[in-house]
C-alpha cells in the first residue's frame, strides 16, 4: 500500500505545485515522473532497511540464486531509477527501465503472495489486488516513457 500512497500523494502535491507556479512541474507529466520517482525512493529505501530487507529476500522465488544479492540489485536500480526520473533527459529511459524491472520482479510478488508469507509483519498482497497495483505502476512509467 505504501508504493501506491506514494505514486498518489508524491503525483498530487507536485501537480499542486505545477499549478502553484512551479514552472519545471507545469503538467501532468511532470507530476508523474515526481509521484513515480517518490514510490521508487520509498521501494529502494526498504530493500535495505533491516527489516523490511529480510522479507524482501523472502519473496524472491527459491528457484533464483543468491536472493540476497538480487534484493540489493534491484533495490540499486530502483533508487538510480528514481533519480533518472527526475531529470529531464534521462526520465524517458529511466522510465523504460523502471518498467521493465517492475515486470522481471513481479515474479517474486506472486511468490509471496502464493506461499503465504509476510511483508513488514502482514501478509504480502493479495494477488489480485497487487496485480490491479502493478498494471497502474507499469502504465505510469510507460505513460512517463511514451508520454509528451
Amino acid at each position: 500500500m505504501a508504493p501506491l500512497i506514494a505514486l498518489v500523494t508524491g503525483t498530487a502535491l507536485a501537480r499542486l505545485a505545477g499549478l502553484a507556479g512551479v514552472g519545471t512541474l507545469d503538467g501532468w507529466h511532470p507530476a508523474l515522473r515526481v509521484g513515480l520517482a517518490l514510490m521508487f525512493v520509498v521501494t529502494g529505501v526498504a530493500h535495505f532497511a533491516p527489516p523490511l530487507r529480510r522479507d524482501m529476500i523472502a519473496m524472491v522465488p527459491p528457484t533464483l540464486p543468491r536472493p540476497d544479492l538480487l534484493v540489493t540489485a534491484t533495490g540499486v536500480l530502483e533508487l538510480v531509477g528514481a533519480a533518472g526520473l527526475l531529470v529531464p533527459a534521462t526520465a524517458r529511459w529511466a522510465a523504460a527501465g523502471l518498467a521493465l524491472l517492475m515486470l522481471a520482479m513481479f515474479p517474486a510478488n506472486v511468490s509471496a503472495a502464493r506461499r503465504g508469507l509476510t511483508f513488514g509483519g502482514r501478509p504480502a498482497t493479495p494477488l489480485g489486488r497487487r496485480t490491479a497495483e502493478q498494471v497502474l505502476f507499469v502504465g505510469v512509467a510507460l505513460a512517463i516513457s511514451f508520454g509528451a
